[in-house]
């Protein structure tokens, strides 16, 4: 049977569909997110993640980076994995893991739907997305990297890994055009989930006033409001409609 059969096409689109819906089933049949992102939860397992991160470091690295592309393939949102990253192993290893996790993770499910479901992708966001898909054939790298920064203007990670499918982006664009655009977010999401660490340590309860004061936290919110600033000018003059 040929790659480019049609049929092969929905058997392995079809294959990857069931292995998707078997993931999220065995997920939340598994795991209760409620815990495992319950303030409770992370204070009281602190000191067991932390030590087991210190003696495990390369391992555990490893397992957060491959989560991280199956997370990817799963369509899963990104903002709670980012945070417990950085709670776990940091600003700086926790943005390298991530960076290189979302970026091969991206990646491959761009090419798992240009391959496969390219028409579908084409049917529901071509025409939502018209008008950006003639500023990516200008540049298609500085503009799909711009648009990563951006946050892709509100939309969802999943979604902004397989837009390109749209105007056919090159493997090598992709790669370097995502990499560089989701360092900035990336770091100061990292930094978040890192501050955690230091305010359960000081804090036996969340409180507001507390948090919000301690540096660990208003820096990277800060960050945060720099980042929208950017991305507003980026927009204003790069994406000008």
């Amino acid at each position: 049977m040929k790659l480019e059969s049609s049929n092969f096409k929905i058997y392995l689109g079809g294959a990857y569909l069931i292995v998707l819906f078997i993931a999220i089933y065995f997920l939340f049949s598994t795991f209760d997110l409620r815990d495992l992102t319950s303030y409770e939860f992370i204070r009281d397992n602190r000191e067991v993640i932390l030590k087991y991160k210190d003696n495990n470091i390369f391992f555990l690295s490893i397992i957060f980076f491959v989560i991280t592309i199956f997370l990817n393939l799963l369509l899963f949102p990104m903002l709670i994995p980012t945070l417990i990253i950085g709670f776990i192993f940091g600003k700086w290893l926790g943005t390298l893991i991530l960076v290189l996790g979302n970026t091969l993770g991206g990646f491959l499910l761009y090419n798992l739907a240009k391959t496969f479901f390219s028409d579908l992708i084409e049917k529901k966001f071509k025409t939502k997305f018209s008008k950006f898909i003639g500023f990516f054939k200008q540049n298609e790298t500085v503009y799909f990297m711009c648009f990563r920064f951006m946050g892709g203007g509100g939309t969802p990670f999943p979604i902004q890994n397989v837009l390109p499918v749209l105007f056919n982006m090159s493997a090598r664009n992709y790669i370097l055009a995502t990499v560089l655009g989701i360092i900035p977010t990336t770091f100061v999401t990292v930094a978040l989930g890192s501050g955690i660490e230091k305010i359960i340590d000081q804090n036996e309860e969340l409180s507001f006033l507390p948090v919000i004061q301690s540096p660990e936290i208003y820096l990277p919110i800060a960050g945060f409001f720099v980042i929208l600033i950017a991305a507003f000018i980026i927009k204003k003059f790069f994406f000008k409609t």
